[in-house]
């Protein structure tokens, strides 16, 4: 009987065991298998998280330090910067002083006077145009400007929008920037190209330009039928959500978070007031913005906002027109630097790493009015923006983009390989 008990017991085991087995063998169940999973992936999300965060930690912590440190030695009295990299905002933030004699910070939301930056806005607002067939780059600025004219009326017929977007139009350097700057209206000004004599067949040099790019504005208000402005706040500015971009003077003063303008004399840095310049040529240097805005422009330049405009449109922009040979410009000794090239409102810039030989392109340019200085870049293949705005002029902004493209990899791409290992 007790040898029964213990067969007995032996075969209940055995069942057991084997239901055991054979749960086992069909694995979890799937209530299981997915509060596994839903774990797992808790934990990898956390883990993210906290890598991202000890990313911008450390690259806040750098970029503070390299301003802080500029602003010690009088350098420069503020600044607002922005980087953005894939589809992230890793620092839209201030630092130093809006006005030298005060003690109100410069923030992610301090407005600056961009300048030249304006034209970057204008080069992508004409291709925007350009994708709609409302103009293109080839059509000649008497088409819409009839009372223009550039040396004799067979010169004169060859000058194409392209032409006056990428500087080559054969105007000499800067010509009637002093009317610019006295106010006079731009359809007023394209009258007076008839005192200038041109310095090249269009097409074949590239000569810096305000009043002759501030035409472009006068040509897309003919294409539409609105001011430029209005055309910047409609297609560019309300969809990307930059709220704070001011387009005239009175607007620009009654904020009451603007970084002033200074210079410096023998005894130190001294703000000067703003000044009513280039709004009449809003798109050659009169538009505001701050550090939060720049970051959202450079996040859409970079492809990021299919639903405002496709990427292959805002690469229009960016097409290389005419080679820059000036010898000595400061973006020529930035290290690995190949070529330069004028778009349209940007140049374009090749590099050539000199460890891997790897080519690289940069979309960049500078900015300077009423005592501002600022520098703006892209770098397409590592999906990066990089946008400085100083309220002084600054022997800073000739280095600042390699600089802070530096600390990027050494602190916050350095971080994320120590997380990783």
């Amino acid at each position: 009987m007790q040898r029964f008990k213990i067969l007995v017991g032996t075969a209940v085991l055995a069942v057991i065991f084997l239901i055991a087995t054979a749960s086992s063998m069909n694995g979890p169940s799937e209530e299981q298998a997915e509060a596994t999973l839903s774990k797992e992936k808790q934990l990898v999300s956390q883990k993210e998280a906290d890598a991202y965060r000890r990313r911008q930690q450390a690259l806040q912590k750098a970029i503070s330090t390299y301003f802080e440190k500029a602003i010690a030695t009088g350098e420069i009295v503020g600044a607002g910067v922005s980087i953005v990299q894939g589809d992230s905002i890793l620092l839209s933030d201030g630092f130093g002083k809006r006005n030298i004699n005060g003690a109100q910070g410069v923030d992610g939301h301090t407005l600056f006077r961009l300048g030249s930056l304006s034209k970057g806005f204008a080069g992508v607002l004409a291709a925007s145009l350009q994708e709609e067939g409302k103009l293109d780059w080839q059509d000649k600025v008497t088409d819409y400007l009839p009372q223009f004219q550039l040396g004799n009326p067979m010169n004169t017929a060859k000058i194409t929008i392209g032409h006056i977007l990428s500087h080559t139009s054969g105007t000499p350097y800067h010509s009637f920037t002093n009317l610019v700057e006295a106010g006079l209206p731009m359809a007023t000004i394209a009258e007076r190209f008839r005192e200038v004599s041109p310095i090249s067949e269009p097409g074949s040099m590239y000569s810096y330009q305000n009043a002759m790019f501030g035409l472009s504005q006068e040509v897309m208000q003919q294409v539409t039928g609105e001011e430029v402005q209005g055309l910047f706040q409609k297609r560019l500015f309300t969809p990307l959500g930059m709220e704070a971009v001011s387009m005239d003077f009175e607007t620009l003063t009654q904020s009451d978070n603007v970084a002033m303008p200074h210079i410096k004399n023998r005894t130190g840095w001294k703000s000067r007031p703003l000044r009513d310049r280039y709004y009449n040529a809003l798109v050659a240097g009169g538009i505001d913005a701050n550090a939060v805005d720049m970051a959202k422009w450079m996040h859409f330049l970079l492809g990021h906002r299919p639903d405002v405009m496709k990427k292959e449109t805002i690469a229009k922009a960016f097409q290389p027109v005419i080679a820059l040979n000036d010898n000595n410009k400061y973006y020529q000794r930035w290290e690995g630097h190949q070529q330069s090239y004028y778009g349209f409102g940007w140049r374009i810039h090749t590099f050539q790493n000199a460890q891997t030989n790897k080519e690289t392109t940069v979309w960049h340019h500078g900015g300077s009015v009423n005592n501002y200085r600022n520098e703006i870049a892209l770098f397409p293949e590592a999906d990066l923006g990089i946008c400085v705005l100083l309220n002084n002029n600054s022997k800073l902004a000739r280095t600042v983009i390699p600089d802070l493209r530096e600390l990027i990899e050494s602190s916050y791409n350095a971080a994320e390989v120590v997380w990783n290992e």
